[in-house]
C-alpha cells in the first residue's frame, strides 16, 4: 500500500444513551490541520459490532495514511495510551446495533493480542510536559474500543505495513457526568492532547523520510 502524507484520526459515534462522544468531537477540531507536512484526516466510526473491522480497514485503504490513531471514550480521568489489544469481545452494554457479544473472538484464527505501534513513552512524556493528565494503560477493555484497536493492529500485521498505529482512550466531557460525580475533561483539552500526539508522530515520520 502506498502511503500518503496523512495522519488518520478516528473517533466513535455516541453510544450508551449519550448524545455526544468526546473522541470524535476532539478529533474533528484537528481535521485538516498540518503538522510537519502531514495533514490530519478525521473519520467517525459506527459503534456497530459487525461493521467496525470493515470500516477501519476500508479507511486505511482509502486514505493510505502514514499513521493511524483511533480514539474512544473511557470513564477515566486521564488520557489513556493503550498498550495492548486482545482477541476478545465481551460487551457489558449493547453496541448501537443491539449486538452484545459474550466471550467471542474478534478473529477466530488470530493471535491472542497485539501490542501498539505507537511510541508510548515518547507520547507520555510529551503530554505530561504539556501538563495533560496521561497514563499508559494495559487494558483497552473488551468493547468497541478494544475491538477497533485489535482490528487495526491485525490489519497492519497481515498487510506487512510499517506504520505507527494504535489506540487512545479519552475521558468523558463535563456535561456527560455533571450529575454523576465522575471524572471528566473538556473537549478543548482532549483536542490539545491529540494535537500533541499528532505533532510528535508527524515529527517522527518527517525525520524518517
Amino acid at each position: 500500500m502506498r502511503t500518503e502524507r496523512k495522519i488518520l484520526l478516528t473517533g466513535f459515534e455516541p453510544f450508551g444513551g449519550n448524545d455526544v462522544n468526546p473522541s470524535i468531537l476532539a478529533c474533528r477540531i484537528l481535521e485538516g490541520k498540518v503538522f510537519h507536512g502531514f495533514t490530519v484526516v478525521v473519520e467517525e466510526i459506527p459503534l456497530r459490532y459487525r461493521e467496525i473491522r470493515g470500516t477501519i480497514e476500508g479507511l486505511i485503504e482509502r486514505h493510505g495514511p502514514a499513521a493511524v490513531v483511533c480514539t474512544g471514550q473511557s470513564g477515566r480521568a486521564f488520557i489513556a495510551l493503550e498498550r495492548v489489544a486482545i482477541n476478545v469481545a465481551n460487551a457489558r452494554i449493547p453496541y448501537n446495533c443491539g449486538a452484545k457479544p459474550r466471550d467471542e473472538c474478534l478473529r477466530s484464527d488470530g493471535p491472542a493480542a497485539y501490542f501498539t505501534g505507537l511510541p508510548l513513552r515518547r507520547l507520555l512524556d510529551g503530554l505530561r510536559e504539556a501538563k495533560i493528565p496521561t497514563e499508559i494503560s494495559n487494558s483497552a477493555g473488551t468493547f468497541g474500543c478494544n475491538q477497533i484497536f485489535y482490528h487495526l493492529m491485525d490489519y497492519v500485521e497481515r498487510k506487512g505495513l510499517d506504520l505507527p498505529v494504535g489506540f487512545i482512550h479519552v475521558p468523558p466531557l463535563p456535561e456527560q457526568v455533571v450529575e454523576k460525580g465522575a471524572p471528566s475533561m473538556t473537549v478543548e483539552l482532549i483536542a490539545t492532547a491529540l494535537e500533541r500526539v499528532v505533532s510528535i508522530l508527524a515529527a517522527q515520520l518527517d525525520a524518517e523520510t
